[in-house]
C-alpha cells in the first residue's frame, strides 16, 4: 500500500491561499459568545503546532457514524496498539436535522454550514480532543468532506440545522458562524433539477444529485469557501479527506480546491492525504481523477465481495487485473453505501465470510486498504446510528445497542499490512477452490480457508526460520502475542487454518514456541497427549442475564443438554467475547454449537449446521484453541 499526498503542483498556490482561507475552531468555541466567530483561529496557522507524530501505517478503518469521543477511545485502546494508521470519520459540519424521518444516516451528508460546533456526534471541543488523542496513538483522522453540494430542503418542515442555523435550498446565510460568508442562488449551478441522463457528463456534473443543491465549484468564491472549511480542519490536525461524490465535480474544480490547501498538517509534518469517491462508469472513469488524489476502486469491491461470497478464493489471483494501479486506489470490501445498496457480502449477509474478506484486504498487495466498521439496523436502510430521542448518536459499546465494530474481528491484521508494505504476492498451492495461501516477499505468510472445516497445510514460505504469532487469530501488542505460535523451519511451515478463517504470520510479530522441534499442527504433542486442554472463545451479543454455553455431542459438552454444557464467561473489558475451557481425551471426535441461555432456562441456539471437531494438540503443551463467532 502506498499513501499518495498532494504533490508540488497541487500545493503551489497553497501557501499564498492558506493564510487567507483557514479558520480554526478554538478549544473554547463552545463557551464563546453567540456573536463570536465559530471558527476563528486562536493562533496563526502553524504557530505552537504539536511535534510531528509517528504514524502506524496506511490501513484505514471507517468508523461510520461514531461519536468523536468514542473514536478517540478506540484509537487509544484498539486502533493504535493494533497497527491501524487512520480513521475515516463521518462529516463534521452542521447538517440538516430530519426528526420527521427518524434522523436517517444520510442527513449528515446534507450540509447547512461549515461550522463544527454542534453535530449529532459531538462538539468542536470533542472533535479537537479526538484528533489530538488519535495522533498520540499514531492514528490519523481523515474527514468525509462534502464539497459537491449543500442540503436538499430548507428549514420549513424539517427545522433548523444541528447548530441552529435557519436555511433554505440555495440559501445558506452563515457558513462559518460569523455572518461574513454565505451561499445564495448565484453560488449554485443553474441546472436546478435532478440528473436525468447519467450518460451525459454535463448533467452528471452540473445537475442535482437526488435533489441536493449543486454548488458551482467552478466559481472562485465557492472554491475559496470550500478551502476555508478544509483548511480549518487541517489546522486542527486533520490529516486527510475523502471527497464525497467527487465525480459530480469536474476534475479542474477539485484541483483548484486542492491548490488552496495547506501544504503541511500540524502534528504530522506532511501534506494532507486526498482520496475521492468516484464510481466509474462508461461516462466518467475513475482513472480520470487520479491526478487530484487516490480514488475508491469500486470494481475491486465488486470482485472481492463476490469471490468471497462464492468461496472462489482461487479467483483472487487475478483480482487486480485491469483495475486502477494500486498506488492510486482505495481498496475496500464494503462501504456505508454498498452495504445497503449492493449487499453482496456484509456483516448482515455472512459475517464469517465478510470478516475473512476484510482480513484478505489487509493481507493482499493492492491499494490502500480501508476496512468498514459500522452498526446494524432493522427495517429501513435509511436507519441512522444508535441514537438518543433527539437524534444525537450514542457512545459506541461494541456488540451492544446495534454497534457491530467489525474491525475488532481482524485482530492484528493491520500489523501484517504494515510489515508487508512494499512487497509483492507469491501465490502458493492451495487446496481446491476455497483454500489459498501466499507469501508477501519474505515479510509475511497468509492462508485463507472459506470452507466449513479446518485446513491443516504444510507450505513452503520465504519467511525466515523462526517462531511467529498468528495475527489473524489474535493480537501482537506490547511485544505480547495472545494467539497460537507457529514455527518456520527449513523454509516450511505447517498451519491449522480454522473453518471460515485465516492464519497470518509476519516478521514483526514473533511468536512463542519453546520447543525447537516446532509448534502448531504436527509439532510435539500430536499423538503423545492423554488429554487435551481445550479453550473455547466466541463473539456473541446478549441481553442482560443471558449466558453463553458450548453444547455438544460428548459428555464434557453436556451431550446436547444446554444446562450441562460448558458455561463461558466474559467481563466488561472483553465483552462480547465469551471464553471457557475443559479437557477431553486426544482423538475424540465431536460436534458442538453455541447456545444462549436465559435466566428462565429459555435457550437460543446458534443458527446453522453443527460444528465438527477432533481433539488434537495444536502446540507443544497438549492444548487446543477454538475461536468462533455466533452465526
Amino acid at each position: 500500500m502506498k499513501i499518495r499526498r498532494l504533490g508540488p503542483a497541487a500545493a503551489s498556490l497553497a501557501l499564498a491561499a492558506g493564510a487567507l482561507f483557514a479558520l480554526t475552531p478554538p478549544a473554547q468555541a463552545q463557551s464563546a459568545p453567540a456573536s463570536a466567530p465559530a471558527s476563528a483561529p486562536a493562533t496563526a496557522p502553524g504557530e505552537n503546532a504539536p511535534a510531528a507524530a509517528e504514524g502506524n501505517g496506511d490501513a484505514i478503518v471507517h468508523l461510520f457514524q461514531w461519536r468523536w469521543e468514542s473514536v478517540a477511545q478506540e484509537c487509544e485502546d484498539v486502533l493504535g496498539p493494533n497497527g491501524f494508521g487512520a480513521v475515516q470519520v463521518s462529516p463534521p459540519q452542521e447538517h440538516v436535522v430530519l426528526s420527521g424521518q427518524g434522523f436517517p444516516w444520510w442527513q449528515d451528508y446534507q450540509p447547512v454550514s461549515y461550522t463544527i460546533d454542534t453535530t449529532r456526534r459531538g462538539t468542536a471541543a470533542d472533535f479537537q480532543d479526538m484528533v489530538d488523542r488519535c495522533r498520540g496513538s499514531g492514528v490519523k483522522i481523515y474527514v468525509d468532506a462534502i464539497l459537491n453540494h449543500m442540503s436538499g430542503t430548507g428549514s420549513v418542515g424539517s427545522g433548523p440545522g444541528s447548530d441552529g442555523t435557519e436555511y433554505g435550498k440555495y440559501d445558506y446565510p452563515d457558513l462559518f458562524g460569523d455572518g461574513a460568508h454565505g451561499y445564495s442562488r448565484q453560488d449554485f449551478n443553474g441546472c436546478g433539477r435532478d440528473i436525468s441522463n447519467w450518460n451525459d457528463r454535463w448533467e452528471v456534473q452540473n445537475c442535482e444529485l437526488v435533489g441536493l443543491s449543486d454548488l458551482a465549484t467552478g466559481n472562485d468564491y465557492v472554491r475559496d469557501r470550500l478551502a476555508q472549511y478544509l483548511n480549518g480542519l487541517i489546522d486542527m490536525g486533520v490529516a486527510g479527506f475523502r471527497y464525497d461524490a467527487a465525480k459530480h465535480m469536474p476534475l479542474a474544480d477539485i484541483e483548484a480546491v486542492n491548490s488552496r490547501l495547506r501544504t503541511t498538517v500540524p502534528g504530522w509534518d506532511e501534506p494532507p492525504y486526498i482520496f475521492q469517491e468516484v464510481i466509474g462508469d462508461g461516462t466518467i472513469g475513475a482513472g480520470e481523477y487520479t491526478g487530484a488524489g487516490d480514488v475508491t476502486e469500486f470494481e475491486y469491491h465488486r470482485r472481492v465481495s463476490s469471490r468471497f461470497a462464492e468461496a472462489n478464493l482461487q479467483g483472487l489471483r487475478t483480482i487486480g487485473d485491469g483495475l486502477i494501479p494500486g498506488d492510486d486506489a482505495i481498496a475496500f470490501v464494503v462501504n456505508h453505501d454498498t452495504q445497503r445498496s449492493h449487499p453482496t457480502l456484509t456483516h448482515r449477509t455472512d459475517r464469517d465470510r465478510y470478516d475473512l474478506a476484510q482480513a484478505f484486504l489487509l493481507a493482499y498487495d493492492y491499494g490502500t486498504a480501508q476496512v468498514m466498521s459500522s452498526y446494524d439496523w432493522t427495517g429501513s436502510n435509511d436507519t441512522g446510528p444508535p441514537s438518543e430521542s433527539d437524534g444525537t448518536t450514542r457512545a459506541t459499546a461494541c456488540g451492544q445497542d446495534g454497534w457491530v465494530c467489525e474491525h475488532r474481528a481482524l485482530n492484528g491484521m493491520a500489523t501484517f499490512a504494515n510489515a508487508a508494505d512494499g512487497t509483492g504476492v507469491d501465490w502458493k498451492d492451495g487446496d481446491g477452490n476455497a483454500r489459498i495461501a501466499f507469501d508477501r516477499g519474505g515479510a509475511g505468510f497468509a492462508a485463507f480457508n472459506a470452507t466449513g472445516g479446518a485446513w491443516t497445510a504444510t507450505v513452503d514460505t520465504a519467511l525466515p526460520d523462526g517462531e511467529y504469532c498468528d495475527v489473524a487469530n489474535g493480537t501482537f501488542t506490547g511485544g505480547t502475542c495472545d494467539s497460537d505460535g507457529y514455527t518456520v523451519s527449513g523454509g516450511s511451515v505447517t498451519v491449522r487454518v480454522p473453518a471460515e478463517g485465516a492464519v497470518a504470520l509476519h516478521v514483526d510479530a514473533p511468536g512463542s514456541c519453546d520447543d525447537p522441534a516446532g509448534c502448531g499442527p504436527g509439532g510435539p504433542g500430536t499423538g503423545e497427549c492423554d488429554t487435551i486442554d481445550a479453550s473455547f472463545t466466541t463473539e456473541a451479543t446478549t441481553w442482560y442475564g443471558q449466558e453463553v454455553y458450548v453444547v455438544g455431542s460428548i459428555p464434557q459438552l453436556g451431550s446436547w443438554e444446554p444446562a450441562r454444557g460448558l458455561k463461558l464467561g466474559t467481563d466488561e473489558s472483553r465483552y462480547p467475547l465469551w471464553s471457557g475451557g475443559l479437557s477431553y481425551p486426544e482423538g475424540t471426535e465431536f460436534e458442538y454449537k453455541y447456545a444462549k441461555v436465559a435466566p428462565d432456562g429459555g435457550v437460543e441456539w446458534e443458527p446453522g449446521a453443527n460444528r465438527a471437531a477432533v481433539a488434537e494438540a495444536g502446540s507443544d503443551d497438549c492444548t487446543q484453541v477454538f475461536t468462533d463467532r455466533w452465526r
